[in-house]
């Protein structure tokens, strides 16, 4: 059974200008286009591929019925997995919860 909530991973820093902006858009959106995200079972490994060593971050619990932007899940061909994308800035009302990386 499909999730009903995909988690984004960002920093404490960026999630707190996100806030004071009134919508969440990472560094790097501009040039992607979308939103990277996963589903609960995919965080440990993108934890391990693209955050390690980082500190200061956290993970964003979002409800997928709550964004207001597209939801694709979409193929990443070396890790022949499908990971959700969202396609806009990520409206704040759709965040659940916000928890801390240790």
């Amino acid at each position: 059974m499909e999730s009903e909530y995909i988690y984004h991973i960002t920093t404490q820093k960026e999630w707190e200008q996100a806030k004071i902006k009134g919508e969440y858009q990472p560094v790097g959106f501009d040039a992607e286009g979308f939103i990277h995200c996963s589903i609960e079972r995919q965080l440990p490994g993108v934890l391990d591929r693209f955050y390690k060593g980082q500190t200061g971050l956290v993970k964003l619990k979002i409800e997928k019925a709550k964004v207001s932007r597209p939801v694709l899940f979409e193929l990443a061909i070396d890790l022949d997995e499908l990971f959700p994308h969202i396609y806009g800035a990520l409206n704040l009302e759709s965040v659940v919860d916000v928890i801390e990386i240790k």
